[in-house]
């Protein structure tokens, strides 16, 4: 997939690492990302929806059997990791890794495919287009999900201890003296805000890496389909496993955040 001969391998890079967007600075909004991510979401939604509708006791079809490995797989996750009891965990592991399983395979298609069909049906120049198809490659869906997973944690930290409890769990460990109070309350929570960050940037990174070396092999020239395909292959391991990470570590904080004792 050439960048076209009015690019340089620098410049072809650049215009495909930026953003759809409107407004600039920190008030700028992500149309690509957003669009994206809102698109897969509701293909999410229609699949399980239709699934469950057409869902049969006998010998399962090839669709239907693809989703019960999946809900079986996350229904067992959550069972041998969550220690508490609550009926939103489940669904909401299964939301997050099948939504961001989605996001992720956005990396499989090609860098070039979107802005040529793009240009193709609007006659747009492909040097106006702009188009990052992979969600999860923008720092702003990542810390979004984050940040709704950390809403969850403080909620039910507080719902489940108390808000008493809620602060003693911030102020009285590791140390138990009282003078080392403000001390706990710090590292307590810094380890709290790493939560989030550690989520969002562990996601982020990884696929905004995969999608640079995507590009990277598209500026080879003629010899990059063999590469491109041997790179593919290795994101079979990455993209499901980052889905699996950051459920797993949703579980697991959650879990944390139900302990009463």
């Amino acid at each position: 997939m050439s960048s076209g001969a009015e690019l340089t391998s620098q410049e072809y890079i650049v215009h495909h690492l930026a953003n759809l967007k409107v407004g600039e600075g920190f008030m700028a909004v992500h149309l690509d990302s957003l669009g994206w991510s809102i698109f897969l979401g509701l293909v999410f939604l229609m699949i399980f929806r239709s699934v469950a509708k057409k869902a049969t006791t006998g010998v399962p079809g090839k669709l239907q059997c693809a989703v019960e490995m999946v809900v079986g797989f996350v229904d067992d996750s959550v069972k041998s990791t969550f220690h508490g009891k609550n009926p939103l965990i489940a669904p909401l592991s299964l939301t997050i890794f099948v939504w961001v399983l989605l996001m992720n395979a956005m990396d499989w298609v090609p860098v070039d495919l979107l802005p040529h069909l793009i240009h193709w049906t609007t006659g747009m120049e492909l040097g106006d287009i702009y188009m990052k198809p992979v969600p999860t490659a923008d720092p702003n869906i990542t810390f979004g999900l984050a940040l709704g997973v950390f809403i969850l944690i403080i909620y039910y930290s507080i719902k489940v201890k108390g808000v008493g409890g809620f602060i003693k769990e911030l102020t009285t460990q590791p140390f138990g003296h009282w003078s080392l109070y403000p001390v706990n309350f710090l590292l307590e929570t810094v380890t709290m805000l790493a939560r989030p960050l550690s989520l969002a940037l562990r996601l982020f990174g990884n696929l905004y890496a995969g999608e640079l070396i995507f590009l990277l092999i598209a500026t080879i020239g003629l010899f990059q389909l063999p590469i491109h395909f041997l790179w593919a292959a290795f994101h079979l391991l990455v993209i499901p496993l980052q889905a699996f990470i950051f459920m797993m570590l949703t579980i697991v904080y959650l879990s944390l955040a139900h302990e009463d004792h």
